[in-house]
């Protein structure tokens, strides 16, 4: 496919400001990165969504370079906290370096999948960059990454090296800034969606144009590894398991079987082919079917595991959804606890951005209370590091995990 150019930015103009109510501008100096709506005492000016604005105080003191949005609770997100540094292709670009810098320092060579750019983190609001082998996968979430996206795209094609570029722009986030979905190739040629990847001695098919995310859970790396390192001869049951990345780290680290299941015949099939692309399939079961339902089934069978992974999708996407999120949370670990033998382990996620680790811990905690089972404290496990959380920015904090052994 030839080389499609996205479109080039509108020419720069004076920036608008927001003014912030008497008070507000505490979290700026803390250089948290978003200006809510209700912060904001007046807006002059500010221009179109995705226009950069300078954020003030109440006196006229400068706090921040931000990209506005008039339709987003998240009025502005701020790109910058220096007065002298509006953004711009040249910061960008730094912010692009530091960001590979970072990945470069932190990452050895046991992976050619990483997370290249993780928003706010990285100082690019609403900016996602994945690397899968040769291909580039980039989400742009927020108004302001639309202003700049074809800064962006340029930029991370050429920084990365990648030979391929593809958006995948149609995240539910997209709507809440107002911004209309995007999926396509922008750069390099089309072709084959599928991307094989390694990761710790396993090779992995990833669909980058219809996977979930953008095509793998990279998050959860290190967390799979951990998962392989605990499986020799352990019956290993491995809930939503998506295309199989726990299952075949159990499997490669001597599980005796692993039951596989998730409500997607598609996925299954994926999984399957990834368990066979190496030399896996032995060993590995696939079962079809909603985990709520499914777990009830296994506990009426009198099924017993001795590792159980739940890594279910996001339950609760906002704060507002926290207590319908809490009740699946229960249910899946309360079912999960009474197939799991004396001594066995749990695995057990959340990446609800509305679920704080303190309240998922509590949740399990009540979980354990009624089913009942007597819970050690295993290990805390969390994303990989190329998804950095930034102390001033906890949101960036979305993957929580426990490791529980049952007593």
């Amino acid at each position: 496919m030839p080389r499609t150019r996205a479109p080039r930015e509108r020419p720069e103009r004076a920036a608008g400001t927001l003014v912030l109510e008497p008070g507000r501008e505490k979290s700026l100096l803390r250089r948290h990165p978003w200006v809510f709506s209700g912060a904001v005492e007046r807006a002059d000016q500010p221009g179109d969504a995705g226009e950069t604005v300078k954020l003030v105080a109440s006196d006229g003191r400068f706090l921040a370079w931000g990209a506005f949005n008039p339709s987003s609770q998240i009025r502005a997100r701020v790109w910058s906290f220096e007065e002298g540094r509006p953004p711009g292709p040249d910061l960008i670009r730094e912010k692009i370096r530091g960001a590979l810098a970072l990945r470069r320092a932190r990452l050895g060579a046991e992976t050619d999948a990483l997370r290249l750019l993780h928003g706010e983190s990285d100082g690019l609001p609403g900016v996602i960059a994945d690397r899968y082998a040769g291909t580039l996968v980039v989400q742009l979430l927020s108004a302001g990454a639309e202003r700049w996206r074809s800064t962006l795209i340029e930029q991370l094609g050429e920084l990365s090296g990648c030979e391929r570029v593809y958006e995948r722009s149609d995240a539910e986030a997209r709507q809440l800034e107002g911004l209309p979905a995007r999926d396509a190739w922008v750069s390099g040629a089309a072709g084959e969606s599928l991307v094989e990847i390694r990761e710790h001695g396993l090779r992995y098919a990833v669909d980058v144009a219809h996977g979930q995310k953008t095509g793998f859970y990279l998050d959860q790396r290190d967390n799979r590894a951990r998962m392989g390192a605990l499986s020799r001869d352990r019956e290993v049951l491995n809930c939503f398991c998506y295309t199989g990345g726990f299952t075949l780290s159990a499997l490669a680290g001597g599980a005796r079987s692993v039951l596989s299941v998730d409500s997607s015949a598609a996925v299954l099939r994926a999984a399957q082919a990834n368990a066979e692309r190496n030399g896996l399939a032995a060993g590995a079961h696939w079962l079809q079917g909603d985990v709520f339902r499914v777990l009830r089934e296994l506990n009426v069978e009198q099924r017993r595991f001795d590792l159980i992974v739940l890594d279910p999708p996001k339950f609760a996407p906002t704060p507002k959804d926290t207590e319908r999120a809490a009740r699946g949370y229960k249910d899946i670990n309360l079912n999960a606890l009474r197939l799991l033998r004396p001594g066995g382990l749990l695995m057990t996620f959340s990446c609800s951005g509305g679920v704080s680790p303190e309240l998922f811990q509590k949740i399990v905690a009540g979980a354990a209370a009624d089913a009942p089972a007597s819970l050690l404290l295993r290990e805390r496990r969390w994303a990989a590091p190329d998804h950095p959380v930034l102390v001033e920015f906890p949101e960036g904090e979305y993957l929580k995990g426990l490791l529980l052994e049952r007593l």
